[in-house]
């Protein structure tokens, strides 16, 4: 397969490759698009991820690891906060200590302006939606979209059942944590 042919065959199946080849695959350094916009950035051997490398999602976390064939060996995960992953010795949201990795670096706002998300102001929700973490979530269509907007997956049952029982709706509207937060509010 031609070069020219690879990159035919990645815009059909919505992907993109930027690097060097050999026998018409990936080969050596590289930058692999997928779909969703997250992006693999590293070494490449025969069409796979193979060798140091590191994954880039659209919503700021980054996946460092080494690969062999495909698969990953030994990596660290980086929240776009900044907070690191750690196998052992994890003591983030542990139950013990629920604050935000923000709040546990610029510390604990005011009394009275409590923080409902790890962004502070948190970025507004489009009204009937939840807030699921990599986008927002539409039940109506069951569609979670990226938070600029584009198409990132269809929720299937457990996940919409998950979405609505877990995650912040808009204001306004009653249901997720503000439901239980309004009602300890009423008189």
């Amino acid at each position: 397969m031609e070069e020219n042919e690879v990159s035919e065959l990645m815009q059909f199946i919505k992907r993109s490759y930027k690097g060097s080849t050999k026998n018409g695959r990936m080969d050596g350094k590289g930058e692999y698009t997928f779909p969703t916009n997250t992006k693999y950035v590293g070494e490449m051997k025969d069409g796979m991820f193979h060798g140091k490398g590191m994954l880039l999602f659209p919503n700021g976390i980054i996946y460092e690891s080494t690969w062999e064939n495909g698969l990953s060996k030994e990596g660290s995960f980086t929240f776009a906060d900044g907070l690191q992953y750690q196998e052992k010795n994890w003591d983030y949201c542990d139950g013990n200590d629920r604050r935000f990795n923000s709040e546990r670096c610029n510390g604990l706002r005011p009394a009275g302006e409590s923080q409902m998300t790890d962004l502070h102001p948190p970025r507004p929700i489009p009204e009937g939606c939840y807030d699921c973490a990599d986008g927002f979530y539409d039940p109506v269509t069951r569609v979670v979209t990226s938070y600029s907007g584009g198409f990132l997956r269809n929720a299937d049952d457990s996940e919409h059942e998950w979405i609505v029982r877990t995650c912040r709706k808009a204001w306004g509207d009653v249901g997720g944590p503000e439901k239980l937060a309004s009602a300890t509010v009423e008189h």
